[in-house]
């Protein structure tokens, strides 16, 4: 008996390197995504924010809840509430075959965030990639605050630095205490920095008060073992050179609507940086299907020679598109969405 021992192990250990690898998770193909490593299959997928829950599963999206009352309820009423959240995210996930999962809570709130990062990895794991928001830079501001920051560019331009230095200490200091509770794999900057027509910034203000902040958050982050995915729509090529050079794992949306076409930001910086988006969300909204499905084939079609690419809309799903279209897009990617190398 003992001398059949090597003769069965060498049996085993052939028929294990005729075995299939492994498919990859929904977290490990979003992850080899962003590190632009070779994989074979499909292309990722995943959308910043999912809000037609309502029409899909009849379910207010948890970005759009009203919290008010989060502080006068029970623990067992928040834990109903986080198992709800939980469970929107997953069956959005789970249907639309998303790869990540773009975490939101109600600022009046700030608790429900580890809770739901709990919630979904005790009934997933590691299955899916979570994200949430992290960007201390400044973005285009409202109507209400777009006076104050333009006069403050040129009058108060030491108070402005100020400020920016302790958003950015205050966002590091928030990462520290998700690294220690475990769970999350990335934050999705989401300040947005540009028009259709352009970056609200000139370049050399953008150069001043905000990349600075943006490459030592990412820098931060990426320290902390966090990925780092830049979403800003609008038209950012006179700063992209700028974006790319702090170093994000991924840049999201390359808006065609603000004229960035995927085709020269893959040939310019496909080995720099992962590449997400570039479907456009007003031919979704307002286009014929065949626009559609035009630009969801060319941003394919181009996406896929980059080394790292996530396909997704140049925004996101917003309330009033219609569920129909972006399911017509979807099709597209599981029919076509194979990767050309």
């Amino acid at each position: 008996m003992k001398k059949s021992i090597p003769k069965l192990r060498g049996i085993v250990e052939a028929v294990s390197a005729h075995q299939p690898t492994p498919a990859l998770t929904p977290r490990e193909r979003f992850i080899a995504a962003l590190e632009r490593r070779p994989r074979p299959g499909r292309v990722p997928h995943f959308e910043l924010v999912f809000f037609l829950t309502m029409e899909a599963f009849g379910k207010v999206h948890p970005g759009q809840r009203n919290y008010a009352q989060w502080d006068q309820m029970s623990d067992r009423e928040r834990r109903l509430h986080i198992d709800d959240l939980a469970d929107v995210y997953l069956r959005t996930a789970e249907r639309y075959d998303h790869d990540a999962i773009f975490l939101h809570t109600d600022p009046r709130a700030p608790n429900q965030m580890r809770p739901l990062i709990d919630a979904i990895r005790e009934r997933t794991g590691d299955r899916y990639f979570l994200m949430c928001h992290g960007d201390p830079t400044f973005a285009i501001p409202d109507g209400a605050g777009m006076e104050q920051l333009s006069i403050r560019l040129y009058e108060d331009q030491e108070g402005l630095q100020r400020e920016a230095r302790e958003r950015l200490q205050q966002s590091l200091a928030l990462a520290e205490t998700y690294r220690a509770h475990g769970g999350l794999d990335a934050f999705a900057l989401c300040s947005d920095y540009c028009f259709n027509t352009g970056p609200f910034m000139p370049p050399a203000m953008f150069a001043e008060f905000v990349a600075p902040y943006l490459a030592e958050v990412i820098a931060g982050y990426r320290a902390l073992g966090f990925y780092t995915i830049k979403h800003t729509d609008g038209n950012i090529l006179p700063i992209v050179d700028q974006l790319v050079q702090c170093h994000p794992h991924a840049l999201h949306s390359l808006d065609p609507q603000a004229g960035v076409d995927i085709a020269q930001i893959v040939d310019r910086y496909a080995d720099q940086v992962c590449l997400c988006g570039n479907v456009n969300c007003g031919l979704l909204q307002t286009g014929t299907e065949a626009e559609a499905i035009a630009s969801a084939r060319y941003a394919l079609k181009h996406g896929r020679r980059a080394p790292g690419y996530i396909f997704c809309t140049s925004n996101c799903i917003y309330t009033g598109m219609p569920l129909e279209r972006y399911e017509l897009i979807l099709d597209i990617w599981r029919k076509e969405g194979m990767r050309a190398n």
